[in-house]
């Protein structure tokens, strides 16, 4: 009897070795990385600092693959058709993940079905900035500005149904003005659309916006979070600018194909968060306005089911529909 649970222990271990092997290996090969927008934005901001890291750590290239489109959609798509070995992750934010659901009558995933959740980045915080033209210096100044012309100033978004516009929708809402939409295809366009005066203006994530914000370009009246951020302490909050209550802030992280292995998520996790606390890493994303946000899978996971009930509820009440 011993000499038959000793072989079938023998057995069982050899089987293993194979598996073993082949997570200590990993990765043996460059890593893609998609974003799924332009470059120039903050997720291509946060997916560029991480991967470059990441890449570091783990001995090989991480690939930034930009697949714009379709806010996020484009991007999404091609993860999915990846295989779930750890080889092609995403940088992907809330409006992808949190936002699409509820403005696309036939979205072509399920956040929490069709991704593995690997690691939350970062915090974007979103400044409501504005052209200088305006003659509005403030935020209550804003307010009065828009009722006393309303439907007359235009307002971008890096997209319909993307975190901004649904910063915008809940602002309006709060404030009850009324400005026309103006949707462009990712952030770089809309901060464009804003420095030439073609519209005058939009939420929009610091990373693509803080050097026009400092060299006078453009106007920043408040920041959606509901705190100051260390970072950029002079930005106001909305709520104490002269809107209390409005909090709206985007966020990003790291995402794989479904069904990757739990060992490669874990993997991945623990070395996205040791990134996110490296010094210079972390310095270079503060300095950029974002905030690094380590956590687990499981707190990820959380935030993305809280932030679909919460952005669910903004769409429905504004009636917003991307296609």
């Amino acid at each position: 009897m011993k000499n038959n649970l000793t072989k079938l222990a023998a057995l069982l271990a050899a089987a293993a070795l194979p598996t073993l092997a082949g997570a200590q290996a990993y990765p043996a090969k460059p890593i893609r990385m998609i974003v799924p927008f332009p470059p120039g934005g903050g997720v291509d901001f946060m997916g560029r600092n991480i991967g470059q890291k990441l890449g570091e750590r783990l001995s090989q290239q991480i690939i930034i693959d930009n697949r714009a489109g379709s806010n996020g959609i484009i991007g999404l798509q091609a993860l999915m058709a990846a295989a779930p070995d750890g080889y092609t992750i995403a940088s992907a934010s809330a409006g992808p993940l949190a936002v699409n659901p509820h403005v696309y009558s036939k979205l072509p995933y399920d956040t929490l079905r069709d991704f593995s959740i690997i690691a939350r980045g970062v915090d974007f915080p979103l400044l409501l900035l504005t052209h200088p033209s305006l003659p509005a210096k403030n935020l209550k100044e804003l307010i009065a500005l828009a009722r006393s012309r309303p439907g007359e100033l235009a307002a971008a978004s890096s997209g319909s149904g993307n975190s901004d516009h649904l910063a915008l929708e809940l602002f309006k809402s709060m404030a009850k003005l009324d400005f026309i939409h103006v949707p462009y295809k990712g952030a770089g366009p809309s901060t464009v659309a804003l420095l030439s005066g073609e519209v005058q203006l939009m939420f929009a994530s610091i990373p693509p916006t803080l050097q026009h914000v400092r060299a006078g370009k453009l106007r920043a009246l408040g920041i959606g979070n509901a705190q100051r951020i260390p970072s950029q302490p002079d930005f106001p909050t909305i709520a104490e600018g002269g809107l209390p209550g409005y909090e709206a802030y985007s966020w990003g992280g790291v995402i794989g194909p479904a069904k990757m292995p739990a060992e490669l998520v874990q993997r991945l996790n623990r070395e996205i968060n040791e990134v996110l606390k490296t010094r210079d890493v972390a310095e270079r994303l503060l300095a950029g306005g974002t905030i690094p946000m380590p956590a687990t899978p499981e707190a990820f996971v959380e935030l993305i089911r809280a932030e679909l009930q919460k952005w669910g509820a903004v769409a429905r009440a504004a009636k917003i529909r991307a296609d």
